[in-house]
């Protein structure tokens, strides 16, 4: 975004001071630095990608460890067929095309490319498959998950909540995600899920509505 774009949309929408003063300190601490240090990760870790897009993250993770068995979440068909093919013939990269959340059934998600979303509007919708985090779990046997990385398009709210309802956020150990503010009281929802991560994971830095991240504790 430009800067006289953002500066016309900050003044047009102050509401929207916290990211963009979050995007300001963001560059200039390197804050992207953070985000991609994945060393620790050991083999056979498993590790979610949640928004999984082109697959570049997934890329990011398994040149650092490249025996992690990778669970890419993609409702998107372009993009999860073209991740099918991009990670053919590795059997510990799983592509889902579905989104996990708070329900199973399907979900209208608008078609706007990577940034296709089921809570931002746009032109064009199509329906794709949901399945609820119960669910997921119950057919698929995880029960440790080393890094989630979350970046769903404002459906991250729905998403969260629903592992901290069930229980199954302590199966997390590291958590990365990107809150979108797409609307005023999108900054409540974020305080409310905040507040009740708190209980089992701890924040280890924050760029509010960038990116933060969370450590599950002792």
């Amino acid at each position: 975004m430009a800067p006289l774009t953002r500066w016309l949309d900050r003044r047009r929408n102050p509401w929207k001071a916290a990211f963009y003063d979050a995007c300001r300190m963001w560059r200039r601490q390197n804050g992207a630095a953070r985000l991609y240090q994945y060393g620790n990760l050991v083999p056979g870790d498993v590790v979610f990608n949640l928004g999984a897009s082109r697959g570049e993250w997934t890329d990011a993770v398994l040149d650092q460890q490249p025996a992690a068995q990778m669970h890419l979440f993609e409702p998107h068909p372009g993009f999860a067929e073209a991740l099918e093919t991009k990670f053919a013939g590795r059997d510990h990269v799983h592509v889902h095309q579905l989104a996990i959340g708070s329900t199973t059934g399907t979900m209208e998600l608008s078609d706007a490319g990577d940034a296709s979303s089921s809570v931002a509007d746009h032109d064009r919708a199509f329906q794709v498959k949901t399945m609820s985090v119960s669910d997921f779990f119950a057919h698929t046997p995880v029960d440790r998950i080393a890094l989630m990385k979350v970046n769903i398009e404002g459906s991250e709210y729905d998403l969260l909540s629903a592992l901290i309802e069930t229980g199954d956020i302590t199966r997390i150990d590291r958590l990365q995600v990107q809150f979108h503010l797409f609307e005023p009281d999108m900054k409540a929802l974020r305080d409310d899920i905040r507040a009740r991560l708190d209980k089992t994971h701890h924040c280890v830095w924050s760029y509010p509505f960038v990116w933060e991240e969370w450590q599950l504790r002792p």
